[in-house]
């Protein structure tokens, strides 16, 4: 077997739904005829640079994320890591889970990327990859435009000059990744985000590619139409019939 050096994908889907109205798990709601954790993991097939496809699941739902998979995606070959009580806590898992591959070289990209960012295009992961190859992190980002606050006058001013929203996909190499995460369990450190624990710990350069407003997150319910018409423009007029 070679020892090319190959990224990994992190989905995960180990959060709750609550403000999209859920009952469970928000990743396995339909949208277009297909499960969202399952059209992310159906864009990352068509991405050749991706070697591996990691699922991260909610802790109690490893036979719900395996069936789906299994029933969506009967063809796509998937790795499945418990998820913790946190987003961190999600991400230090997968990361133990691939440690070794990431000490030897053959894991040197780690993707992260959210199962409810089910319109995530391919080009996104593909650029992803090489901006993280070349300084060390991608991050996704679009401008802020619709921040404002009160002036001294009373007036509303803008405050969008510099101001970005993050996106997922993110990628980050995988070693110093790993030392970050190894080093933020030792201190008791529990970042907000991915690029959180690096800035604490890791001496790399994350830097920010142009996002897609497209790329939306789930989040509300209303959201969940948006997706769907944004899926089906993308995939065809007709639903995902599986």
């Amino acid at each position: 077997m070679g020892t090319s050096a190959e990224p990994v994908a992190v989905v995960l889907a180990a959060g709750m739904g609550t403000r999209v109205g859920a009952d469970g798990n928000k990743a396995y709601l339909r949208v277009a005829g297909r499960s969202m954790v399952a059209w992310s993991i159906h864009t990352l097939t068509q991405v050749p640079e991706i070697a591996r496809i990691v699922l991260v699941f909610r802790r109690g739902e490893r036979e719900l994320a395996q069936d789906t998979i299994a029933r969506e995606l009967p063809s796509a070959t998937v790795e499945f890591v418990e998820g913790g009580d946190s987003r961190h806590a999600s991400e230090s898992n997968v990361l133990r889970y691939l440690a070794t591959d990431i000490e030897a070289g053959t894991a040197d990209v780690v993707i992260i990327h959210d199962a409810a960012r089910p319109v995530a295009d391919p080009d996104m992961f593909t650029t992803a990859v090489s901006v993280a190859r070349e300084f060390g992190g991608a991050i996704p980002a679009i401008p802020v435009t619709d921040v404002v606050r009160t002036g001294g006058d009373g007036n509303l001013e803008s405050l969008a000059g510099g101001l970005v929203r993050v996106q997922t996909p993110q990628a980050f190499r995988g070693k110093p990744l790993l030392a970050a995460y190894r080093a933020a369990t030792r201190d008791g450190f529990e970042g907000t985000d991915t690029s959180s624990c690096l800035e604490a710990y890791a001496d790399v350069e994350t830097r920010t590619f142009p996002g897609e407003q497209r790329n939306l997150k789930v989040t509300y319910a209303p959201d969940i139409a948006v997706a769907e018409r944004l899926l089906m423009g993308r995939e065809g007029s007709t639903p995902c019939s599986r």
